[in-house]
Parts: C-alpha cells; structure tokens; sequence
C-alpha cells in the first residue's frame, strides 16, 4: 500500500490560485452578506463562472463526459478555497456528493450535463445523514413507477435541476433519477442556520423517475457518495478555520489597547498559537482524507473518521475565536465573522457529527467506543 501524499502538487496549487482569484475578484465578504439578505442566497453567476472558466463543476467526471478527470484531491483544494470566502454555491452537494453518485452508478449522461454546462444535482438524503447509516424509507416506488414520498432538510436542492433519490420499492432499494421540475416533485425552502447553504424539503406526489441503480448496488452506492461527501467536507471546514485564524491575527496585529497592539498580549498570543496548532493537524487529517478517497484506500473510513472527527469541531472553535477576539465589531451583522461560524456549525452537523465519526472510528480500529 503506497503512503499517504499530504503535501500539495503543483498542479493543486495552481488550481487553488486560480479559484483563489476567481472568488477574490466576484465573492467579497460584503457580496455574501447582501446576497443573504435577498431572496435568492445562491450566486449561480459565480456557479457559472466556476463551471466555465475553471472547470470545477466536472473536476472528477472522466474526460469521455467532459470533465477533467482530475482526482478527488483537486476537488478537495476548490473546497478548501471555497470555506475560505464562504461562498454561496452548490458546490458540495453538486460536484461532490451528486458527482459522486451518479459515478458510481455509471450514469453517463447526467454527468456530462454536470460537467460542461453546470446543471445542478442533489443526492435527496437529509444533510444530516452520515455514511454508514441505513437505507433511508421515506421515498416509495410505485406500481407504475413513480416515487412518492418526503425528504427534509435536503441541503442544495433549490437551485437543483436533478434529483438522485434513494427510494424502496417492491424488489429492494433503489437510486432514481428525478427532474426537479417535472410533475409531481416540489422542493420547498426551509429556514436555514447556515445563509450561504440553504436547506429545502423535497416532496415527491407521483413523479416520474429513471432508476440509475437497482437492489444490488443502491446501498453500496449511496455509502460511498455520503463518504466521499464526508470526507471532502473536512477540506471545506478547514478552509473556514484558516481564514478565522489568518482574519484573526490580522486584527490583533493592527487593533489597540491600552496603547499596546492586542497581537502582543501573551495570552491571545497563545490562544492564537493553540488554534494554529489545531489547523496544522486538521490539514494533515484533511488531506489524508482527501488522497485516501483519491486512491480508493483501504483505510478510506478511518481516513474520513479521523477528518471528520477534528475538523468539524475546529471550524466551529476557529470561528467562535474570530468571533470573541474581534470584540463588539465581531457580534455585528457587518462582519463576515457569523457568516462562518453558522457555516461551520451548520457542517459540524452534516455528514455526521463529530461524535458520530468517532464512535464509527473506535468500531474501525476495534477500540471501546465512548461511554455514556
């Protein structure tokens, strides 16, 4: 088995400039926090440009459908950048998760519609739902067909023009292929902590659907999107608590009290040093996560325990710390600062939490779980 490659290639580096540039040029703080007051919280013009400019959409859709081909660590790096501003876009549950899904059923055609024009697609599962959970039951498949059912909390599904719905049906579970605006299927907004990922509950009365996997490969391939979906999210928390930390010390650097700079105060000096700290092995762990994913290891559900487990609570603690160590401009709905920490709340609890992912960690490595 070949050894984890933590480090960045320089073709990753270039990818992360790229997008760096793209979202600092189109996605500044204050364009998010006057799109969260509107009624459309998604920016499908930055989508756009995502998806014609860089790629980014179809980054691990193989090259016959149009895509890059590119491993799940490029998409890793796009995650990372995209925590970093916060930005309003389908991104994880389109290119990751859907992606995911519908590669590993062999769905050719959708994924090209992915890939070249920046079609959206949701997996229609709670944003909640950690991978090692059972089938879900609420989507039923008809006599004739249809699915009827309801799915709550669905997280990128409003700006989604297909839908991969899990459903049961008479022979066993099934993945199923729905367009959102066909007959019958109706995704409704729901009030969201996180304003720049916004929830919707999809209800199904009837609706036409094309199945894309049968009894024999459904489970398995809903696992391994919502596990791919796991482990990439950590790259996304990571990007969140760099910019906390890099935003943070800014602030104490230029910010005064008592005539003295707030940055030589030895105690914030080592809260600050602590969160670093923290950041560098949420990176080793994300990364590790992101190249196991890559490389189909066998370690991949440990890799992704172990991300899940540290990231998810460092982006919430990076986020609060920006928060408190900025003061009262910290608390106001000028700052960006909320933006982050509903963000990294809202994906401390998506995928798993981060006890969850350590309970499925000590049954991995054959440890006695947490008690109580």
């Amino acid at each position: 088995m070949n050894a984890p490659v933590l480090l960045y290639s320089e073709i990753e580096e270039e990818l992360r400039s790229s997008v760096r540039d793209l979202l600092t040029d189109h996605c500044p703080p204050n364009a998010v926090l006057a799109r969260c007051e509107g009624p459309g919280p998604y920016d499908l013009g930055l989508w756009r440009r995502l998806v014609t400019e860089l790629g980014a959409a179809g980054l691990q859709v193989p090259e016959e459908f149009g895509g890059a081909g590119a491993s799940l660590r490029e998409t890793a790096v796009v995650l990372e950048e995209l925590g970093r501003s916060a930005a309003p876009v389908p991104f994880l549950g389109s290119a990751v998760v859907a992606t995911a899904a519908l590669l590993a059923c062999g769905a050719g055609e959708p994924l090209a519609t992915l890939a070249e024009d920046g079609t959206v697609a949701v997996l229609t599962v709670p944003f909640s739902t950690p991978p090692g959970s059972g089938f879900p039951d609420g989507v039923r498949v008809d006599v004739d067909g249809t699915l009827s059912g309801r799915v709550t909390s669905v997280a990128d599904a409003l700006p989604a023009a297909l839908l991969v719905v899990p459903a049961v049906g008479a022979d066993g579970p099934g993945l199923y292929l729905v367009e959102a605006d066909a007959p019958g299927a109706d995704v409704v907004r729901r009030t969201s902590l996180d304003l720049t990922r916004r929830l919707a509950d999809v209800t199904l009365h009837g609706a036409p659907g094309r199945r894309l996997a049968g009894p024999d490969t459904a489970a398995a391939v809903l696992q391994r999107a919502l596990l791919t979906g796991a482990g990439l999210l950590a790259s996304e928390q990571l990007g969140i608590a760099e910019w906390c930390l890099a935003t943070t010390v800014a602030h104490l650097k230029e910010r005064r009290q008592f005539g003295r700079v707030l940055g030589s105060f030895q105690a914030l000096k080592h809260r600050l040093a602590d969160l670093w700290l923290d950041t560098v092995g949420a990176r080793a762990a994300a990364r590790y996560a992101a190249d196991a994913l890559a490389g189909d290891s066998p370690d991949t559900a440990v890799a992704v325990a172990v991300a899940q487990a540290h990231c998810g609570a460092l982006a919430v603690r990076a986020a609060e710390e920006c928060i408190q160590l900025h003061g009262g401009i910290g608390m106001t709905w000028e700052h960006p600062a909320h933006l982050y920490l509903k963000r990294a709340k809202a994906d401390q609890l998506a995928l798993g939490t981060p006890g969850f992912h350590r309970s499925a960690l000590a049954a991995l490595v054959d440890l006695p779980g947490p008690v109580g």
